[in-house]
């Protein structure tokens, strides 16, 4: 049971120190490790919230000199991660904080193997085996994450785009592992609504998409179920009227994503991709749009494994035909459109949309094999 007048440490699979007011530790935790100079990787719009300055304020008053590293764009793009690593040099950091969402993470994730590793950045892309080079150290990393969505926060990998074609390449290490998670549930307090409906349902895409992930990975499964159970109860007032405790549980259920889709992702992820690419859409916003397509292209055969969802969601039992209905109603109650028109595609850009989808590295792990026919037709029932 949660308990937000405490805090918590706990491994899985990195130290995660996780309760309201942890982020005071972070200077003391910088002293005990030898670290003096971070380098606070950011987005433009983190870097000038209050609880952003007062982190940084907090460490500067505690004798450690302090680096902003905020210049990405909202899809990270490679250009915006050399960057981030020659302003580490120039400043002589020893150490990278990413402070923020999914975006933050990644370019602090991505600056972290960068470096120390001199080859071009895409020669790291996991998916052509690139993870091979990853060879030298790499910096002191630590992640405090101020949205419930992507669970960067404990991932050992980072998406970035090629700035010309914005293809997303994937470097992945287990070396590029956070060092201390701070999870401190305060810091989403300042999170709009909207975002936090949009990154909430991406936190949600994560622990259903993983649980229907093909292979076998019961730990993964578990951890899915509880993630979805907590978002089930926690995300409608977390973005209505949000307390400690519904952003707690949120912050937790995105934790717990992230952890569980080590098993995998599919279908969902593949839609929403090259919406990010192509139309610069929100990623949690253009997950939160495809999941209910994306859930009944999968649902036949699985029924099984609906049913333990929809007990997650609390549908009651045998309640698997109701899932994705209850998708739709939660996007209704969250204010979020059901539909990809109301998010600016439109039936001229099915064709790329759906070569996109078909070449993203999601859909391999997806219970179903899925062509590029099935992409588009996806695609068109969702327009």
């Amino acid at each position: 049971m949660l308990d937000i007048k405490q805090t918590y440490s706990f491994n899985f699979p990195t130290p995660i120190r996780f309760g309201a007011g942890v982020i005071k530790e972070l200077g003391a935790y910088l002293k005990d490790n030898n670290l003096s100079s971070p380098l606070l990787v950011t987005d433009p719009n983190v870097a000038e919230l209050s609880f952003f300055k007062d982190i940084q304020k907090d460490l500067e008053q505690q004798g450690l000199s302090t680096e902003v590293y905020k210049e990405m764009h909202k899809n990270p793009v490679k250009s915006d991660v050399l960057s981030g690593g020659d302003l580490y040099h120039k400043t002589n950091r020893d150490c990278i904080i990413g402070i923020g969402g999914g975006v933050a993470l990644d370019v602090a994730r991505a600056i972290v193997l960068r470096v120390n590793h001199k080859r071009d950045l895409f020669d790291y892309d996991d998916l052509i085996g690139g993870d091979k080079y990853v060879t030298e150290d790499v910096p002191h990393f630590i992640t405090v994450p101020t949205t419930s969505g992507t669970g960067s926060e404990v991932g050992r990998s980072a998406i970035i785009s090629e700035d010309d074609t914005k293809k997303k390449r994937i470097l992945f290490s287990p070396k590029l592992l956070a060092k201390i998670v701070f999870a401190d549930p305060l810091l989403t307090m300042e999170l709009p609504g909207f975002i936090t409906a949009a990154t909430g349902m991406d936190a949600l895409t994560h622990n259903m998409e993983a649980y229907l992930a093909k292979g076998f990975h019961p730990m993964c499964d578990g951890i899915a179920l509880e993630g979805i159970s907590l978002i089930k109860d926690s995300l409608a007032t977390a973005t209505k009227n949000p307390d400690v405790e519904s952003r707690a549980k949120m912050l937790l259920a995105s934790l717990m994503g992230a952890v569980a889709f080590q098993k995998g992702l599919g279908i969902v992820h593949s839609l929403a991709h090259p919406m990010s690419s192509l139309l610069d859409t929100h990623h949690g916003l253009a997950n939160a749009v495809n999941l209910p397509y994306g859930m009944a292209f999968n649902y036949e055969g699985f029924e099984d494994r609906f049913d333990k969802m929809g007990v997650a969601l609390g549908l009651g039992s045998n309640s698997a035909a109701k899932v994705i209905p209850s998708l739709f109603e939660l996007n209704n109650e969250l204010g979020l459109p059901t539909k990809l028109g109301d998010v600016g595609v439109e039936s001229s850009h099915i064709e790329a949309l759906s070569q996109l989808a078909l070449e993203d590295f999601c859909h391999p792990s997806n219970p179903k094999p899925v062509t590029k026919a099935d992409f588009a037709a996806i695609y068109k029932k969702a327009l």
